[in-house]
């Protein structure tokens, strides 16, 4: 019984540091898919990622068949080890779906960078083989961008017009707004001569204010 204990204690660890193994792998062979200027077919080290992925996961799946006899040898089933063994074959499956995905996007990844390489060799090409078409795209690249600056310039002046009608509206309302005032000021009896007479006061005022200060800076200068 302690030499069964022992060997399912061993094949667990080796199978954690299979799974272990693997994720690494994985990051590794996951790189290959993120790259933006991926190559048109696989490098070597793409290739031997992809074969250690496929051995590790042939060699858990042999251990977890080991496991698995195991298990059933022993005379009384364990919890434990029953709820162990079915993760271990879960994450096996995971990261077996894991490593189709893998390589469903990077074929995917490559198909459309070989499309693109293709489409940009024949452009090339033809630009080559026909000088005068590449003159003509020339040409209308270039009045693509006149057009486009001719919109900008358009854009600006109708902005400008627009401005100029919200001042040319707003000197007109003030005129009419003074107007109104004048004109209410005239009809009123006496309001004009209240103005003058206001006025009259304030210039007065203000005579006064000034000799005042005046005398007081002659005395300022006098005792100084």
């Amino acid at each position: 019984m302690a030499t069964t204990s022992g060997s399912w204690a061993q094949l667990r660890q080796q199978a954690r540091a299979q799974e272990s193994q693997t994720e690494a792998l994985f990051h590794t062979y996951a790189q290959f898919a993120s790259q933006t200027d991926i190559a048109p077919k696989p490098s070597e080290e793409e290739q031997r990622t992809e074969e250690q992925l496929n051995e590790i996961l042939d060699k858990r799946s042999a251990l977890l068949a080991q496991l698995s006899r195991l298990h059933d040898s022993e005379p009384t089933t364990s919890a434990l080890k029953s709820t162990n063994l079915a993760r271990h074959r879960e994450i096996l499956q995971q990261h077996r779906t894991e490593l189709s995905r893998l390589k469903t996007l990077l074929s995917t990844t490559r198909d459309r960078a070989n499309l693109l390489g293709n489409v940009r060799a024949d452009i090339n090409a033809y630009r080559t083989t026909h000088p005068e078409a590449a003159e003509a795209e020339y040409m209308l690249d270039e009045r693509a961008r006149l057009d486009r600056s001719h919109g900008m310039v358009d854009s600006v002046l109708s902005q400008a017009y627009a401005t100029s009608e919200s001042f040319a509206l707003q000197r007109e309302t003030l005129g009419s707004i003074q107007r109104r005032i004048v004109g209410a000021a005239a009809q009123v009896p006496g309001i004009n001569g209240l103005m003058q007479r206001i006025g009259s006061k304030k210039r007065r005022d203000g005579i006064i204010l000034g000799a005042f200060i005046a005398v007081c800076c002659l005395a300022l200068f006098w005792f100084w």
